[in-house]
């Protein structure tokens, strides 16, 4: 494999880099007056406005045949036909796959996957129908009232945003949790005010063997059984997302509330698979099915749309343009809603994780930088915190703002003012304010310098109508193909995480020696110095 940075594309760019990295965006809004309409792209109500970053059409131009030397669209097309792209788990990726209607057909082994994903969601449905009408009930026959999502990653971060993102289309008569540190102050707080007859766990571990996952369940279950005291409460109270059916039936679940998924499903793009059912249980089934259509809209539109007018392909060669030429080493993600307060978070482990890189797919070291550092939170508060170093820093941080024109809950005239932040920041941000803009002020001469905004910097301006079911699985779907799209350009592979698996194997090493004061140590100095005083100050 040719390293992407030796092919013809690549240097195309870095010449091009080198004649508009000093051109400033107020020059290039004044010399094409049109600029903030023709550098947009709606697609099925997800509008962007991507005028505000530091490039002209040549830059797309160039983009785009650098994804075509990286072979995009052949990528794009194996993912889609179930091929095993994943090459060091030898597994297909079919994300997609949870999401396609009845009637598709994707094949993964000759096998047709679809038709069981839409068993599996037939099952939750029905599952989620007995709890919400209150026909499913715990052991004494009381409804349940509160729901406790065990998980960790992909099986906690995503149902956990998307319940936050959908609270306004939720069943409020439901409190709905979610655990996953094994710090055991967070199931303590998650359990501490519930009653344990009104309480459902789903405990969500593909293998049953996740450690943190089954340590918050084991102590779930402890709490549950020291109050109704009959081993046939687990039952009624916990179901399982897994495929281990010996080991869910050994913990005392009912395999019949045993929900699968398969291994072509990775976990951070697992929420809209059983691993959503506390999602589903949340907002219904008829609502999960909306946003299952919204991803599907998005995924048809990345499979077939022309890369100049791609939204995630776009998203993600912008990405590349600022990563990789400018060195830009993080990427903002401002979502303008309270309901999104978890998609950053979201966004952290759907892109560090599968992107942070740094082999090729043939196993040989990358030669250009791989994934950026996700990070962020919803405006306004962000305005109050961290966007000073954004405005007046050193750093270059491209920024996505995501905003809704309507509110989900509309109060008073806080949208309109809320949204007036949006647009002026990304204004701000692009246009700055100059020297004699501020002396012209009358300011104080020695705050000349302290007022001045050179502007210039970057961002998308990603704007729907408001934040439905629909439009969540839009913007998720994107922002997978978005970093599917980096990842074809690195040529590394998007879907492992080796990186996760060290720390679990140490730890394990770890927590006998923590248990057992005699027990002979064989870390580095430093670690060993480290345990030695835990288990001091532990006694």
């Amino acid at each position: 494999m040719t390293p992407i940075t030796q092919t013809s594309e690549w240097k195309a760019l870095q010449d091009h880099y080198d004649h508009v990295e000093r051109a400033h965006l107020r020059d290039l809004f004044r010399d094409d007056p049109g600029r903030g309409e023709k550098m947009t792209l709606e697609v099925d109500g997800i509008y962007l406005d991507y005028s505000k970053n530091r490039l002209v059409d040549a830059t797309v131009e160039l983009l785009v045949a650098l994804a075509g030397r990286a072979s995009l669209r052949e990528r794009i097309d194996a993912m889609f036909a179930g091929e095993k792209i994943n090459v060091t788990e030898q597994r297909a990726v079919l994300h997609v796959a949870l999401r396609a209607p009845e009637g598709e057909h994707i094949a993964v082994d000759g096998t047709d996957v679809v038709p069981e994903v839409h068993a599996v969601l037939r099952k939750m449905s029905a599952f989620c129908d007995r709890v919400r009408s209150g026909e499913h009930t715990g052991h004494t026959g009381r409804r349940i009232r509160n729901v406790v999502n065990i998980g960790i990653g992909g099986s906690d971060l995503g149902p956990a945003m998307a319940y936050e993102a959908l609270k306004a289309f939720s069943d409020r008569d439901f409190i709905v949790r979610f655990v996953s540190n094994v710090d055991g102050i967070d199931i303590h707080e998650a359990l501490r005010d519930l009653d344990p007859e009104e309480t459902l766990f789903v405990v969500c571990s593909k293998t049953f063997t996740t450690v943190e996952t089954l340590t918050n369940a084991r102590t779930a279950r402890e709490w549950l059984l020291s109050s109704l005291k009959v081993e046939q409460a687990v039952a009624e109270h916990f179901v399982a997302v897994s495929t281990n059916a010996g080991k869910v039936a050994a913990f005392g679940i009912d395999t019949a509330n045993m929900f699968e998924f398969w291994d072509w499903v990775g976990g951070r793009y697992s929420y809209d698979s059983a691993i959503g059912l506390t999602l589903m249980i949340a907002v219904g089934p008829e609502r999960f099915r909306e946003m299952l259509a919204g991803f599907h809209a998005m995924d048809e539109h990345f499979r077939t749309a022309p890369f100049e007018r791609n939204l995630p392909v776009l998203l993600g060669l912008i990405g590349v343009w600022y990563n990789d030429f400018f060195g830009a080493e993080t990427q903002a993600i401002l979502p303008y809603s309270e309901y999104l307060s978890r998609f950053t978070a979201y966004l952290q482990q759907l892109d560090m994780e599968s992107n942070g890189k740094s082999v090729t797919l043939d196993g040989d070291p990358v030669t250009c930088m791989t994934g950026p550092i996700v990070w962020g939170q919803p405006g306004t508060n962000g305005q109050h915190a961290f966007y000073q170093l954004i405005h007046q820093g050193t750093r270059l941080i491209p920024c996505d703002f995501i905003g809704f024109v309507n509110a989900d809950t509309e109060v008073d005239d806080h949208q309109n003012l809320l949204m007036a932040n949006f647009f002026a920041q990304t204004e701000a941000l692009a246009f700055g304010k100059t020297r004699a803009e501020v002396e012209a002020e009358g300011v104080p001469a020695f705050q000349v310098p302290h007022r001045t905004f050179r502007g210039n910097h970057p961002t998308n301006t990603i704007l729907a109508a408001k934040l439905t079911p629909y439009v969540l699985g839009q913007l998720v779907a994107m922002y997978e193909h978005k970093v599917f799209t980096q990842g074809t350009i690195w040529q590394i592979n998007s879907f492992d995480q080796w990186g996760v698996e060290l720390g679990k194997v140490l730890a394990n090493k770890i927590v006998p020696q923590l248990e057992e004061p005699d027990r002979e140590l064989d870390h580095d100095s430093s670690t060993n110095t480290l345990i030695r005083r835990f288990r001091t100050l532990r006694g």
